[in-house]
């Protein structure tokens, strides 16, 4: 678990790579600065740790790319303290970089591999989010709603209700939308029935699953 004088200026020049493609907010920057991502990947990745992209976690799964990474987590505009729901645990990478912000996060993974490895790695890092559960992205988290913010991380064929009905008046839900690719898709809830609708691009992600508890 080592984080060396090495990892911390290539991460350094990630920053300065996140900056150039237009990521401004500051915690965001100052948290993805401060996490070892390499230690959330498999070691024979740790030299292209802090390259900008995506790299096998298993079970099928990917650590997004930082760019990705950062972008969803500036679109949230999480504040100190916000609870915020996270579908699709992975890694842990993004949970670490939200509870870097100062956000209490509630995450969800459906690949119990992922779910186990990933609880004993986030507490040995020292980050500890409210919640972690292993079970359906799609169904989210109503015992602990609502939410300020909700992330999905897996590429979702269509925005599943129970997480828009998760969601408190004036919050924001980031998920990439889409089958083969998806447009980066923000939702902001403006009433009881009403959400405003934001889109940002292509990008490109593994596909969420559901139904498998």
């Amino acid at each position: 678990m080592r984080d060396t004088a090495k990892h911390q200026g290539l991460r350094n020049q990630l920053i300065t790579v996140l900056k150039e493609k237009g990521i401004t907010d500051v915690a965001v920057l100052d948290a993805i600065q401060k996490i070892p991502r390499h230690l959330f990947l498999n070691s024979s990745f740790e030299d292209y740790a802090y390259q900008d992209k995506a790299f096998p976690i298993g079970a099928g799964q990917t650590i997004s790319q930082p760019y990705t990474v950062a972008f969803q987590s500036q679109l949230l505009e999480v504040q100190k303290d916000h609870k915020v729901l996270e579908i699709g645990t992975g890694s842990g990478y993004q949970t670490a970089v939200l509870c870097g912000i100062g956000a209490k996060v509630y995450t969800i993974e459906r690949q119990n591999e992922l779910f186990k490895s990933t609880s004993l790695l986030l507490p040995k890092l020292g980050i500890r989010p409210k919640y972690i559960s292993f079970g359906d992205g799609y169904k989210g988290l109503p015992n602990y709603a609502p939410f300020d913010s909700i992330i999905v991380t897996a590429g979702a064929p269509f925005i599943p209700k129970p997480l828009m009905a998760q969601l408190k008046v004036g919050g924001r839900l980031v998920i990439p939308l889409g089958e083969d690719h998806q447009i980066m898709t923000l939702l902001i809830r403006k009433n009881e029935t009403q959400f405003e609708k934001h889109e940002f691009g292509e990008f490109r992600f593994v596909p969420l699953l559901e139904n498998k508890n």
